[in-house]
């Protein structure tokens, strides 16, 4: 098959290039193997630690070993090094001016992954993008979101902007605004809120819930009613505890107004009085036409 080779292209293969190309290749295969080795190893060793700092690991361990036998095999076939190097430098410069946002985008990533501010599997709010963190790689972030969209965020914008981590802390708060009519009992309505609260076994008992007037409104009067929550069940205590308060209310007839205007003329006490009045025939409608 060499000599075929040869001889069909005009090559002039020595047996010593033919050992050189076979080792060659069995360095290529052989790091293949050893760096999937490598990655397996190193991700049963760091079970322990995050999943972002094990997939880093996993790679640089991975890579490590594919481009250690990479090295051996262009070794092998004549390939020389220090000309590579002169050649580096030199492209690295150019490069560099050239990639400015990449090279920011990598730093960014290595500040990610340093100050873990967030993790794999967070879900997170970035600029008005939540969703779940599919992976943290050293260019950009990868982003899942709930409707099944992957958005990629550079490194930079994750660095520059406020980001939002609805999963770092172990507990959540809940504010749920509600109005009562102004002809109500305030401490019967204060109360009741504080009841339907510690009725709930979603809501934590420390930090306790907490109810904060709000103030007069335009046509009620406006509480706050705070209720803590452990992260995975924060969602469905949102979800019932609005139903609980018009549950509660409904069974102490307790009025949750809803905004409405009265109309007064003259009188800051008497209503305006209203009078319907049938409307006229049309001047078109012929006489003995119209309603008898």
């Amino acid at each position: 098959m060499i000599d075929w080779l040869a001889s069909t292209f005009h090559l002039q293969v020595t047996p010593a290039q033919v050992s050189a190309a076979i080792r060659a290749g069995v360095y290529v295969a052989l790091g293949i193997v050893l760096a999937r080795l490598a990655a397996a190893t190193v991700n049963r060793a760091t079970r322990h630690m995050g999943a972002q700092e094990r997939v880093l690991l996993r790679r640089l361990a991975s890579y490590a070993v594919l481009l250690l036998f990479l090295a051996s095999a262009l070794r092998e076939i004549g390939f020389r090094f220090d000309v590579l190097l002169g050649a580096a430098g030199i492209l690295t410069v150019a490069v560099g001016f050239a990639s400015q946002t990449s090279a920011s985008n990598m730093i960014s990533g290595l500040f990610l992954m340093l100050e873990r501010s967030i993790a794999i599997g967070d879900i997170i709010n970035v600029n008005g993008t939540v969703g779940e963190v599919l992976s943290i790689d050293l260019l950009s972030t990868r982003l899942r979101t709930f409707d099944n969209l992957m958005v990629r965020i550079p490194n930079q914008t994750m660095v520059t902007s406020q980001i939002t981590n609805y999963n770092r802390l172990p507990i959540r708060r809940f504010d749920l605004q509600v109005g009562v009519a102004y002809k109500e009992d305030l401490a019967k309505v204060e109360q009741a809120l504080l009841d339907i609260a510690d009725r709930d076994p979603l809501c934590l008992e420390d930090p306790a819930p907490l109810l904060i007037a709000q103030g007069f409104g335009a046509s009620s009067i406006n509480y706050q009613l705070s209720v803590w929550a452990k992260r995975e069940n924060w969602l469905e205590l949102r979800n019932r505890i609005t139903r609980e308060v018009k549950e509660g209310f409904d069974e102490l007839g307790i009025e949750i107004p809803f905004p409405h205007v009265s109309v007064y003329s003259g009188s800051v006490t008497e209503p305006m009085p209203v009078r319907l009045v049938p409307a006229a025939p049309s001047a078109e409608t012929p006489p003995g036409d119209g309603p008898s």
